[in-house]
């Protein structure tokens, strides 16, 4: 079955409303389930009365309708109660890292002029000494618990679906974060896509560890608004306890993004590889080297994604199996890649950027809040302009390359960072890795590869070195190796390449086989 005929069978694209649809769930089966947490179920009946209760607060404090409040709260059953009392409420919901610190902190607050600060009681510190404040100040929330349903439902107008929801921010991993205007809208289409690509089911038990202020955590969030499944939420991912925990909750779908897989790959076989009720791993980020041993070792099927917060989140899927492809556009959205000098590429005609346009008014985010340069740098007369590299095979299965900000030309050659890394990932004694480029002495840029390894490896640079020769074209190859603890990452799980060291020390070079000791400065590269 094609993409368009499973969706009229399956999903109904009625664009309804996220406030909409929760009102009728309530009304029609209050007790049912909607989510399984730490500290208890929590059914549409508590969930809708602890919004309307969070909204009461809100609104006694000074908000009204179309007001920013920034959120830096962790996954718990009270931030969820406050992300659907800002959805629900029409209050304009703006999450946010509550690692967030200094000028990062700062930048989000003024550049949505924000009128509340809701965070955790961890985050207060930092909320005080970035040195911006918020027009009505931070409401600090002590007990994460669900709060208590109010006295008295909340009767308010609800949003229409082309009114602002969110101001998400972008990953932010090569330098200051743009705010995406996400409209009720494209909350509802993330959801319905995820739904398709995950072949959900009624009964299905989604397993959602990812933070709720991404856009990843966000749209599953919502997914019981529009088919009959069930969540289980924690707090945050834990490679070890991952499958046990899975197991027991009896989930059927996981959700991967950037590493995941490879994460999972890479752990300590156990009776929980099988002893789990998943049927679906879906997301984005699986290498083809990891695509059938991840398959084969878990008995789990992959079903790979392509897409940005900017459109609606999903733009493609995969439902085909084709190892490596992010698969064909979702029926509102077209394709195409185009050259540098703005040729439309097709199958065997390599790599170009890749453009989005819908047939679907509202699909496409209306621009970066107050950052008119960003948004007419992505928004142009022919698409939105996503930044990212893709291929055509000849049956016209999209390929996912990398961010073109994350190709390094050295020696006149453009090296994806994105494939070095998924290659050295494949390394046993190898966790994690990423790539930057420094200036070279003489040209473009050298190469530089961080790596983590895995807990108890013994493994030298020049050993990763040698091993990479047999797996990578010389143009390929990495000039410096440093190993690292840990990796500065993003809230989806990626590296914040422009946090990495700058200057790394003791790091190992190829061409002479000994450690540099005064290396040259600057990296260059990044996704977002």
């Amino acid at each position: 079955m094609n993409l368009r005929a499973k969706i009229k069978t399956r999903i109904n694209m009625k664009i309804e409303g996220l406030a909409q649809r929760l009102a009728r769930s309530v009304q029609e089966q209050p007790d049912r389930v909607y989510a399984r947490t730490m500290s208890g179920d929590i059914t549409y009946r508590a969930l809708s009365g602890a919004a309307d209760s969070v909204i009461t607060r809100l609104e006694a404090a000074g908000l009204r309708r179309g007001d920013k409040v920034v959120v830096m709260m962790r996954n718990s059953p009270m931030s969820l109660a406050f992300i659907i009392a800002l959805l629900k409420s029409g209050i304009v919901w703006v999450p946010a890292n509550p690692a967030l610190v200094g000028a990062q902190l700062a930048h989000v607050i003024r550049r949505v002029e924000g009128s509340l600060i809701v965070c955790d009681p961890a985050a207060s510190p930092a909320i005080e000494a970035c040195g911006t404040a918020a027009r009505l100040g931070t409401m600090v929330i002590e007990d994460a618990s669900l709060p208590q349903a109010a006295a008295k439902p909340w009767a308010g107008e609800m949003p229409e679906p082309s009114d602002l929801a969110t101001i998400m921010f972008t990953s932010g991993t090569t330098g200051p974060a743009k705010g995406v205007q996400v409209t009720n809208m494209m909350m509802e289409l993330a959801a319905k896509a995820v739904l398709l690509c995950a072949d959900a089911k009624p009964g299905d038990n989604f397993y959602i560890w990812e933070p709720f202020y991404h856009i990843g955590g966000a749209q599953v969030l919502l997914l019981p608004f529009f088919e009959d499944v069930l969540l289980t939420v924690r707090d945050r991912f834990s490679a070890s306890q991952f499958w046990s925990d899975v197991s027991a909750a009896g989930c059927t779908h996981i959700h991967h993004l950037g590493g995941i897989i490879q994460l999972l790959l890479k752990q300590s076989h156990s009776r929980f590889d099988r002893e789990h009720n998943v049927r679906v791993a879906w997301g984005g980020g699986c290498v083809p080297a990891a695509w059938r041993p991840f398959e084969e070792r878990f008995g789990v099927e992959v079903r790979e994604c392509y897409g940005m917060t900017e459109a609606s989140s999903l733009t493609t899927c995969n439902l085909e199996g084709v190892v490596g492809s992010v698969g064909r556009p979702l029926p509102w959205f077209e394709v195409q890649l185009k050259a540098d000098d703005g040729r439309v590429l097709g199958p065997g005609d390599g790599r170009g950027e890749i453009v989005v346009t819908t047939s679907l008014p509202g699909a496409i985010f209306s621009g970066y809040f107050n950052a008119p340069e960003a948004t007419a740098k992505a928004l142009q007369p022919d698409g939105f302009h996503t930044g990212d590299i893709g291929s055509w095979d000849e049956n016209g299965m999209l390929f996912f390359h990398g961010r073109m900000s994350d190709s390094i030309r050295c020696r006149g050659e453009n090296v994806s960072a994105y494939e070095v890394e998924a290659t050295a990932n494949r390394h046993p004694a190898v966790e994690e890795s990423a790539m930057v480029g420094v200036p070279a002495e003489v040209g473009e840029y050298d190469m530089q590869l961080f790596l983590r390894l895995k807990p108890g490896t013994a493994v030298s640079e020049e050993d990763i070195s040698n091993w990479l020769e047999t797996q990578l074209a010389p143009y390929q190859r990495p000039r410096f190796i440093s190993f690292v603890d840990n990796f500065p990452k993003t809230p989806s799980q990626r590296i914040q390449k422009h946090l990495l060291p700058k200057e790394p020390r003791d790091r190992w070079e190829r061409q002479s086989n000994r450690p540099v000791r005064k290396p040259p400065t600057g990296c260059s590269i990044g996704n977002r």
